[in-house]
C-alpha cells in the first residue's frame, strides 16, 4: 500500500469533505481517503503510487485547491 497526504483549502463543512473523498477515491487504485476538516490535510491510501497531478485534478473537479 502507499500512503500520501495533501493539504486541500477551501473545505469548510461536511459536504466539502464529501465531495473530496467521492472524487479522489475515484481515482484508479485508491482504496482510502480520509479527511481531517479542520488541518485541510487529505490522507490518499492506493495499491500503487498515485501521479500527485491526477490527485489534484480530482480535488479541483470537487471545487477545491491542493496546496502542498
Amino acid at each position: 500500500m502507499n500512503t500520501s497526504t495533501y493539504t486541500v483549502t477551501g473545505m469548510t463543512c461536511g459536504h466539502c469533505v464529501s465531495s473530496v473523498q467521492e472524487e479522489v477515491g475515484e481515482l484508479a487504485g485508491v482504496t482510502d481517503v480520509a479527511v481531517d476538516l479542520p488541518s485541510g490535510q487529505v490522507t490518499v491510501t492506493s495499491v500503487t503510487a498515485l501521479d500527485a497531478e491526477a490527485v489534484r485534478a480530482a480535488v479541483q473537479e470537487a471545487g477545491y485547491e491542493v496546496t502542498a
